[in-house]
């Protein structure tokens, strides 16, 4: 009898299920609850869980004694539980890099449409406006910004800030590399100097709330406020506030602090906020490097265990 593998999606690439041909495959579905998966657990006892959408927790973990690992169809692990996984001897693994590109480059057009006001203009030229002469954009080249958080993602954004011209100020006290032509500073650094911010870090105890009132209130009045990574690292009441106030001249957002967004959200209808779905990392390309990412993670866990 095959060993099984629990997906919590509907679906894996092709080229990652091709890696686990000697595994049964289950799926749990677009929107698995934390009793579905307890559930789906108790059912099939996985060895291995890919998590793509969801929580996984202590409970789903207890249900499934032959689990040995936990592997993200991504690069995120808050979705995880690393304490309870660590305490049962559950290896936890993240693609690291796999949607890096793609990410990269949702943040980068999330700062064009901010500083070029496309959606606004787009808008008004539908409605029948042509607004050439009241209107200005921001121009980009020459303009710091601030990038947090120097991974796989943020460097490749750096790059690509810095190829338009502007002034990268990165902030990561964990970085192994730093990309030619960013320039290493303190919190307090991006805070004054940056134009833009952008967030690429991870959402630990110490990064949730990064932005919150009393670090906003420190930048730059105007700064454009770009979310790419984990909604709660930012206080979002505060980044309202900061918004309305002209604090912060424009947010471009594509992660929320709970997902997917509630109805009546403060954000909806707020004509300095441009929001995405948490699509960034949603290209076909990501897909396929995610998904094999995944399964090469977890097959070389259950590799060095002899399963």
């Amino acid at each position: 009898m095959r060993a099984t593998i629990l997906v919590t999606g509907a679906d894996l690439a092709p080229q990652a299920l091709a890696l686990l041909g000697d595994f049964a495959i289950v799926y749990a579905g677009r929107a698995p609850t934390e009793e579905d998966l307890v559930q789906l657990c108790r059912k099939h006892d996985p060895v291995a869980i890919i998590v793509r959408y969801g929580s996984v927790g202590a409970a789903a973990m207890d249900a499934a004694p032959a689990l040995q690992v936990i592997s993200k169809h991504g690069s995120g692990t808050d979705s995880i539980d690393k304490v309870a996984a660590g305490a049962r001897g559950i290896g936890v693994l993240a693609a690291a890099g796999a949607n890096a590109a793609a990410v990269a480059e949702q943040a980068l057009a999330l700062l064009l449409a901010c500083a070029k006001s496309v959606v606004a203009l787009d808008a008004r030229m539908h409605a029948g406006h042509w607004d050439k002469a009241v209107h200005k954009s921001l121009e980009l080249g020459g303009r710091s910004i601030g990038v947090l958080g120097l991974g796989a993602i943020g460097r490749r954004f750096a790059r690509l800030a810095g190829a338009l011209g502007m002034r990268v100020l990165g902030y990561d006290p964990f970085a192994r590399e730093i990309p030619d032509g960013v320039q290493v500073v303190d919190l307090e650094t991006i805070w004054r100097e940056a134009d833009a911010i952008s967030l690429h870090c991870p959402l630990t105890d110490e990064t949730r709330g990064l932005l919150d009132a009393q670090t906003l209130a420190r930048c730059r009045r105007g700064v454009i406020v770009i979310n790419t990574a984990r909604g709660a690292l930012i206080d979002e009441g505060a980044l309202l506030a900061a918004v309305r106030s002209g604090q912060v001249a424009m947010a471009g957002l594509d992660s929320f602090a709970v997902e997917p967004m509630v109805a009546g959200h403060p954000f909806r209808g707020e004509k300095n906020f441009i929001l995405s779905p948490h699509i960034g990392g949603v290209t076909h390309e990501a897909y396929v490097n995610m998904g094999v990412g995944a399964a090469q993670n977890l097959l070389s866990v259950l590799r060095a265990r002899g399963r």
